[in-house]
């Protein structure tokens, strides 16, 4: 088993999720079995009830663990599939340990950060290693070196390192080589300085990937090497990518980051084959055609809270040779502006996921200039109960209808919460999560985009539709066309007097991938480009 550690150097946000997975890719390519892992130091047990704005999207695995969205970079660049065991936080360690405590594990022992909560940590990646079965196992360190809540972790690596052997493990760090205008050159002592604060407690970075606005020039990589006390094909540029993060595997190949790795941790083996990648970031970077697609939000101004639509839709565009042109609209805007506006011209609209009432009413007038309009809409999650209550509405005649989540008082609860929430006190990892079956009816909308009657989707939600509306929202045109297997949740809905209007309960966006882009977008995106011909 080999070990690789990434760790981040200067500031945050330089992409170590994007790294670890680009090299997760090459790797495979090279056929390996790899297996990635985060470790992140905040104190919540997840991110599960954290705001987008806090941390971005949170990501859904299979098995129902609420995690890091950088564990979405680590299942779409490669082949993947985690589990909660691949996400630790120090919320889940002191957790843990202080559990232990409790039982009296310990013995009466006086209870430290050393030894009980960094030999948890190391129990952590260990554990994963034996069950992943995995040739590499690489283990993302969240934070930036020299925050006092990352240090527990390091001092764990330090002593992982130890106990497998240097010939088994190693350290890439990412770090920020900036560059100063007024001087016109590049700086090499923010990194210098990342470095010896990693060696100050006993670690020793082998990999340097150095990110930067401009070119490393021969000098800088000359220096880094001498002061970081690494070899110099060890600097490894990692320029911002111009068009696409789907160029950075690519870019880390050509700096000779994977062949360097195998070299240090004595991996045999061949020369990884990209062909197919290449034509991906090809068909993302020139497509053929393009078109405008709304996506109508909360959260717009912060891109990773919707990180996996967004990804989702590029997957979906590069397989038609179709580009993306994002039109991002804040609910709250066109709600108090009418949806003419803001979607006029558009090919197609989707309404994403969130909780909370506000923007909700905007959203409804996006669905409804959908539905009266004849454009494509692709609803998940609330983005299909903001379809329902519209529909209810507009069509039905149910005045106030609503979820009971924003109206408790509503005469018409076309959306009410799970019959399992109702008691529920805890918000943390207490919705509907995980993967879940769902029948799919055939003649319909979705079972032509997905060509199946049974499928497998990841869920995270409190609320459904409710199934006293059913019959009368089906005279009326609304169809549900995926229920789950004993038909008492709704989890697929169409219209059937629309050419393409589906919305699901389920989150298709966490099961996209750069080449197998998810049946629903890729349905979607082809109804876009449909509306232009």
């Amino acid at each position: 088993m080999k070990y690789i550690f990434v760790t981040g150097g200067v500031i945050s946000s330089l992409g170590k999720g994007l790294a670890a997975a680009s090299l997760g890719t090459l790797l495979e390519r090279r056929g390996l079995k790899v297996a990635l892992q985060k470790l992140d130091p905040y104190l919540n047990v997840d991110p599960g009830t954290m705001s987008p704005f806090q941390h971005g999207e949170v990501y859904v695995l299979a098995d129902g663990a609420e995690t890091d969205l950088d564990l979405g970079h680590y299942e779409r660049f490669t082949r993947c599939i985690l589990s909660r065991s691949n996400n630790v936080t120090s919320g889940q360690i002191y957790e843990t340990v202080l559990s232990k405590e409790r039982r009296g594990d310990y013995l009466g022992k006086t209870v430290q950060v050393i030894p009980h909560i960094t030999d948890e940590i190391k129990t952590c990646i260990r554990r994963l290693g034996l069950t992943s079965g995995a040739d590499v196992l690489i283990t993302e360190i969240g934070g930036t070196t020299g925050d006092i809540e990352g240090l527990p972790f390091l001092e764990a690596i330090r002593q992982f390192i130890l106990e497998v052997g240097s010939r088994n493990a190693m350290i890439m760090h990412v770090t920020l080589v900036p560059f100063i205008k007024a001087a016109g050159e590049l700086k090499t002592k923010p990194t210098q300085q990342s470095v010896a604060k990693l060696r100050e407690i006993g670690l020793q970075p082998q990999v340097l990937i150095c990110r930067s606005e401009m070119p490393i020039d021969e000098e800088a990589r000359q220096k880094l090497s001498l002061y970081c006390n690494i070899p110099r094909e060890a600097v490894i540029e990692a320029r911002d990518v111009e068009n696409t993060i789907y160029e950075f595997p690519l870019n880390l190949q050509a700096e000779g980051l994977d062949s360097f790795i195998c070299k240090v941790l004595e991996l045999h083996t061949g020369q990884p084959d990209m062909s197919d990648w290449h034509q991906f970031v090809q068909r993302v970077v020139d497509p053929k055609k393009r078109v405008r697609v709304a996506v109508v939000g909360k959260y717009i101004e912060l891109p990773d809270a919707y990180k996996s639509i967004y990804e989702s839709l590029t997957h979906a565009g590069a397989s038609h040779d179709c580009g993306i042109d994002l039109v991002l609209v804040d609910a709250e805007a066109l709600e108090a502006d009418g949806a003419e506006k803001y979607l006029h011209g558009v090919a197609g609209i989707l309404v994403p996921g969130g909780f909370g009432d506000r923007g909700v009413e905007g959203k409804i007038l996006a669905a409804k200039f959908s539905r009266e309009s004849h454009i494509p809409y692709l609803g998940l999650c609330l983005g299909m109960q903001i379809a329902t209550i519209e529909f209810a509405r507009g069509v039905c005649g149910f005045k106030n209808a609503n979820s009971t989540e924003f109206d408790p008082a509503t005469p018409h609860p076309v959306i009410a919460i799970l019959e399992t929430q109702l008691n529920v006190a805890n918000k943390g990892a207490s919705m509907r999560l995980g993967t879940c079956p769902t029948v799919i009816q055939e003649n319909t909308l979705a079972h032509r985009v997905y060509g199946q009657t049974e499928i497998y989707e990841r869920h995270r939600h409190r609320y459904e539709f409710n199934m006293r509306y059913r019959e009368e929202m089906e005279k009326q045109g609304f169809l549900i066309s995926g229920t789950s297997p004993e038909g008492s949740l709704a989890e697929v809905i169409e219209l059937k007097s629309h050419p393409w209007f589906l919305a699901c309960q389920f989150h298709p966006e966490f099961q996209s991938k750069p080449n197998l882009p998810h049946p629903l977008f890729k349905g979607f995106v082809s109804a876009c480009l449909g509306r232009l011909s």
